[in-house]
């Protein structure tokens, strides 16, 4: 199974994090505007068993991502399922009509920035997201059997490129919380 790797971090000013980025020689990705809309279980609450399913809409795609609970949470590290969707805009009225309920959008403006460290091709994100803020994400998918170097390689990047400490709540997290306060 693979599992996504990652650290989030505040990012205070975005120009040194790419001057910072740019000593890693890295190929930049093309920039993507994404709409994650999350969904919770009929019958269990993803907030307590620490899932996530959520539609992802980004340019002329669609993908469905099931993310499983935590194995770590020093480096993120869980199981994530990711599918394409054939046709997205059906998506939602299925999952309405199963009884998972719609909880929030996520909308990201993503700057992407791909780099190999060690055997890893890593993506480097610089991510703008609505209601909450700037934020560097670094993430290896790999396999198990490889997620404890993958967690190492997240540690030193995050560290050569200065970033501080880690966010460990969700971007959905966060926007829930934010819209709380309001």
């Amino acid at each position: 199974m693979q599992l996504e790797i990652e650290q989030k971090f505040r990012v205070t000013n975005a120009d040194d994090l790419l001057a910072r980025i740019a000593n890693l020689s890295p190929q930049e990705l093309a920039p993507v505007e994404q709409r994650d809309t999350y969904y919770n279980h009929p019958s269990r609450d993803f907030r307590t068993t620490d899932e996530a399913l959520r539609i992802r809409r980004s340019g002329n795609g669609a993908v469905v991502t099931y993310k499983g609970p935590k194995y770590d949470t020093v480096v993120k590290t869980r199981p994530e399922i990711e599918l394409p969707l054939a046709e997205p805009e059906s998506w939602p009225a299925l999952l309405e009509a199963l009884g998972f309920g719609e909880v929030a959008t996520v909308s990201k403006h993503r700057r992407r920035f791909q780099v190999t460290a060690g055997t890893f091709d890593v993506e480097v994100a610089i991510d703008r997201v609505d209601e909450v803020g700037k934020f560097a994400e670094i993430e290896i998918v790999a396999d198990q059997s490889q997620a404890g170097e993958a967690q190492k390689v997240v540690l030193e990047l995050a560290q050569q490129l200065g970033l501080g400490e880690a966010e460990p709540r969700s971007y959905l997290g966060m926007l829930l919380e934010h819209r709380e306060t309001i």
